[in-house]
């Protein structure tokens, strides 16, 4: 992260004072210089998975940030693939990166929480986004894609198992959101980036309630843990049901 074409600390630090926005635009041109960026095997293994439930017409990569996702949707979907995100500055990044042969590919500039599109795409895939929204705003959130799928697409997503309680990694991230609490409690705007509050038995819930039949899928690429669970799944969400309106918070 600190390496000369990476972010510096006081970069990174102006940036965490920013709105998540703001910020990403200020991270944007030395994103994939940092470990924010999804890895190259991650997005190799969730390629591979998809392509044996394919091939799909259209593809969105939701907060698609630099658009490396979007190479993802191009292996699986033969008319087009569509990137979108809030941030300027990353969309600016994605549309200089060079593609390969495949379907076109467009960015939009738009909050996940209010996508401008009807149900055009037959898969959306999001890779890392998760953390920015409050575990209140997943209902809204999980009927906007529902909005955009036609009847039987599917949002896929990797979701990476949580470290042991008590082990370095558990306490690592406990104490990252601690610090992004008080930060935010202290700070406007505030920056929402956790890492513990996308948990997977509430994931299911709201993609049920959402209108989506959930399957979950070991990637091998990365291995079991000691007690025999994935380190890593897909979850596949399809869309059965009719459109829903999102519950509101109490």
């Amino acid at each position: 992260m600190f390496s000369p074409e990476g972010p510096s600390l006081r970069e990174l630090a102006v940036q965490a004072l920013s709105s998540v926005e703001h910020g990403y635009d200020l991270l944007a041109p030395k994103f994939d210089h940092t470990p924010f960026r999804t890895s190259d095997a991650l997005l190799d293994a969730v390629g591979t998975a998809l392509e044996r439930r394919g091939p799909f017409g259209t593809g969105l990569d939701l907060c698609c940030g630099t658009g490396a996702g979007t190479g993802v949707l191009a292996r699986v979907c033969r008319d087009g693939v569509t990137g979108v995100d809030f941030s300027a500055g990353m969309l600016a990044v994605a549309r200089e990166r060079a593609r390969p042969a495949g379907p076109p590919v467009s960015w939009v500039r738009a909050d996940a929480r209010a996508l401008p599109f009807g149900p055009v795409f037959d898969v959306v895939v999001s890779f890392g986004a998760f953390g920015h929204f409050l575990p209140r705003e997943l209902p809204g959130l999980f009927a906007q894609v529902h909005s955009v799928l036609r009847p039987g697409g599917c949002f896929a997503f990797p979701l990476v198992a949580p470290p042991r309680p008590g082990s370095r990694g558990y306490w690592t991230l406990l104490g990252f959101d601690a610090l992004m609490r008080v930060r935010n409690a202290l700070w406007r705007p505030p920056f929402v980036m956790y890492y513990r509050t996308f948990r997977l038995a509430d994931v299911r819930r709201e993609l049920t309630g959402a209108g989506f039949r959930v399957e979950l899928q070991a990637l091998p690429e990365f291995g079991r843990r000691a007690d025999g669970s994935p380190r890593v799944r897909l979850v596949v969400a399809r869309r059965c049901g009719p459109p829903v309106t999102p519950r509101t918070a109490a």
